[in-house]
């Protein structure tokens, strides 16, 4: 065997043949990227039209996505190559989503023939305002009482089962849907992009949303929280036509630039595709954990001895009063506006103790914080508690309570004897959110609550609607009562 022994190069040599690379590198691209000889998914693949940031773990690159969320609008024309794409929509129109089962055989059989659950959001864009959310929606709610952010359009989707909208979530619906069938959920946004703007001298520019679908598959407890798939894309809201008028103004300033800055650009899509991104972070509003009480064969929840509440069921968390007081330090209040979601306003407020803080008038907050966070926290100086639209009291019925509710009635009860009423708030003031309240009281999950009637004259069952809660009195009374539904594990509750 030969061996040939190589001579050192000199630095002069080495430089030459690195440019002469370049230079060869340089006419390849040329010849790759001509007229007719690439497509623009190509072009947007190169490493130098990819974002900085990543919101995808390192190991998705080349994962192979289960699922394709097509939204039926089109993107912006005034977009640069390197940025997301951007689609305006108008407020309270409905735009059909796309759900695609993008599988390959074989690939995540576990699903096949099942039904798996997406949850939709509409999400701040910008950072600053995703830190702010909680605070931004609520006042959204104060300035929009009863109305929703994002809304479902039930008549016009397609394939969607069990589609539920919280009534303390206003931005977020959810449904069920096969992979393996034609889906199309239509949504409507009810919120416009300049709600979310400091509004000072008009003719400011609207934040940007992002609309977020994430899906989840069964787990061995038969509930939806093993994610599969999460995808979001970057939109605008206007009032009705406002998003045609600004789609129509980006087309005619780009047909005035000149060719090359057109190429600087990305070109109008009729459909936005939903890129992969993080799941959103999941909170857990009521416990969905099964109740042994609806597992039990009796007719009735498990009740403690001698009144009508639930046995070891704790009682719904409520928020402890968390006042600042005069004597708090300028330590003690930093905490306490931590606590409170003032966390912006802290470095404003160093210097300030308890009792400076309470003596600011309701006009030096709002100069001092603006408008929204102004009036909240002033409210939250002052303690101010929000009362509800309706209260109801109500008190579980087992066989002990109706004995004593007979002996009540023909005056045998013991004197001693009191029933323990449990008081539920409402605001929106429809069946679902009275079904979510009591699933929540009993630490159960609404699904098993499959209606709920109240007792008529004659003793008759009337179904419980949102006009009839609209109609109940405020603080009146009712015993509830369990009866097991025949045809699955649910109950029906019934208000007596």
């Amino acid at each position: 065997m030969a061996w040939a022994l190589k001579l050192p190069l000199t630095d002069e040599v080495i430089e030459s043949g690195l440019v002469q690379d370049f230079d060869a590198s340089l006419s390849g691209i040329g010849q790759e990227l001509g007229a007719g000889a690439y497509s623009m998914s190509d072009v947007l693949a190169l490493p130098i039209f990819k974002q900085e940031e990543s919101n995808l773990p390192p190991d998705s690159d080349n994962k192979i996505l289960p699922f394709q969320y097509v939204l039926c609008a089109a993107t912006s024309p005034a977009v640069k190559l390197h940025d997301e794409t951007l689609t305006y929509l108008n407020q309270g129109q409905s735009y059909e989503i796309r759900m695609l089962d993008n599988r390959k055989i074989g690939e995540l059989p576990e699903i096949t023939s099942k039904m798996v659950k997406s949850i939709i959001r509409v999400v701040f864009h910008d950072r600053r305002l995703q830190y702010t959310e909680h605070q931004q929606l609520e006042g959204w709610r104060w300035n929009r009482p009863g109305d929703r952010i994002l809304d479902l359009d039930i008549p016009m989707s397609v394939g969607i089962i069990d589609p539920r909208a919280n009534p303390t979530q206003l931005n977020t619906v959810e449904f069920l849907w096969d992979p393996s069938k034609r889906t199309s959920v239509f949504i409507q946004v009810h919120c416009i992009s300049t709600e979310f703007t400091m509004r000072k001298h008009g003719g400011e520019k609207g934040v940007p949303f992002r609309i977020q679908i994430d899906t989840f598959k069964e787990n061995e407890n038969e509930e939806y929280t093993e994610h599969l798939h999460s995808a979001s894309c970057q939109v605008k809201v206007f009032k009705p036509k406002g998003a045609d008028r600004k789609q129509k103004t980006d087309r005619e300033k780009m047909e005035k630039r000149a060719p090359q800055e057109k190429e600087k650009y990305q070109p109008s899509y009729e459909t936005t595709i939903l890129t992969e991104c993080s799941p959103w972070p999941e909170i857990t509003y009521v416990n969905n954990s099964p109740s042994p009480g609806f597992n039990s064969t009796h007719n009735s929840f498990p009740v403690a001895e001698g009144n009508g509440s639930p046995n070891h069921q704790p009682e719904p968390v409520v928020p402890v009063a968390d006042n600042l007081l005069p004597n708090a330090t300028p330590q003690d209040a930093q905490q306490w506006l931590l606590r409170n979601r003032f966390s912006p306003f802290c470095r404003l407020f160093t210097n300030f103790s308890g009792a400076d803080l309470l003596k600011l008038t309701r006009e030096d907050v709002i100069q001092i914080c603006g408008p929204a966070d102004g009036i909240r926290l002033f409210n939250a100086l002052k303690g101010r508690v929000v009362r509800p639209r309706l209260t109801i009291y109500v008190c579980q019925e087992s066989q002990q309570t109706r004995e004593q509710h007979v002996k009540h009635e023909n005056g045998d009860a013991a004197a001693n004897t009191f029933f323990v009423y449990h008081a539920i708030y409402l605001e929106e003031l429809t069946s679902a959110e009275l079904t979510e309240k009591i699933a929540q009281l009993f630490n159960i999950s609404p699904r098993q609550i499959n209606q709920i009637f109240k007792q008529g004259p004659t003793g008759i069952h009337v179904l419980v609607s949102d006009e009839m809660i609209q109609n109940f009195q405020d603080e009146v009374c009712f015993v509830l009562d369990t009866m097991k539904d025949d045809t699955n594990d649910g109950y029906h509750i019934i208000l007596k």
